[in-house]
């Protein structure tokens, strides 16, 4: 079922990675944690959890290596190397990854669906407000929504121009526009390790700007790993792929 492939991104400077599970149905993007792989759903069982929706063919499931949240966990370079790196990932993201999707669904112009938890749930967020004409729905588990405190030193334009909750705000025009007419769920547990007030805080971004958004509380019984995702990402397929 599963189908991988390889290639080497300018962009990033280095080899990614592409893994599908599936053959029919809606294409679901879901991000690693900051230090995973194209793999790592498959290993943590969230493609188990899924696993009646895509035998259906209801969704076809699609991850990639992250790039960008590894380089901030080692620590390579400065924080003006790690935020070129977020956003070169997302770029790698929408010019190459996407039309590689595409291609394997034979639909030029098929909309995506995207998810991720913690940081993954972070660059879903920023991939769909950046990239409204290819992305749909978001599915953000657990998020982390604010990078900066992760970052040693000066902020950069690149920082910003990959940060939902600071490029947001700034957002206007046929961008915002486009924007409005997609949707967001913020899903967080309220038990260990896990802080909703992160959901909160981009859900009242994406509301000041009048972005649907809607912030879904399932109780302190879910604590923030992967037992707590397996539970959330069936139920939102249902409703947004």
């Amino acid at each position: 079922m599963k189908v991988f492939s390889t290639w080497y991104s300018e962009r990033v400077g280095q080899d990614v990675s592409m893994a599908r599970w599936g053959y029919h149905g809606t294409p679901v993007l879901i991000f690693p944690t900051a230090g995973g792989d194209a793999e790592e759903i498959e290993r943590s069982k969230l493609i188990d959890a899924v696993a009646d929706s895509v035998t259906s063919g209801k969704v076809k499931i699609y991850s990639c290596d992250s790039v960008a949240g590894r380089a901030l966990l080692r620590g390579d370079g400065d924080a003006a190397y790690q935020a070129w790196m977020q956003n070169q990932f997302q770029e790698y993201i929408r010019h190459e990854l996407v039309p590689a999707i595409r291609v394997d669904c034979e639909t030029p112009d098929i909309e995506i669906v995207v998810g991720g938890s913690s940081i993954g749930a972070f660059n879903a967020l920023s991939c769909l407000c950046r990239y409204p004409d290819v992305f749909k729905s978001a599915i953000c588990m657990s998020g982390t929504y604010n990078l900066q405190k992760f970052f040693k030193g000066e902020l950069t334009q690149d920082f910003y121009a990959s940060s939902p909750v600071h490029f947001v705000p700034e957002m206007n025009g046929d961008a915002l526009e486009a924007v409005r007419k997609r949707f967001v769920v913020l899903a967080s547990g309220e038990g260990d390790y896990e802080d909703i007030g992160e959901s909160w805080h981009a859900a009242r971004v994406l509301g000041d700007k009048q972005i649907p958004n809607r912030v879904d509380s399932w109780g302190r019984n879910y604590p923030h790993e992967w037992g707590t995702w397996r539970h959330m990402l069936p139920r939102y397929l249902e409703e947004l792929a």
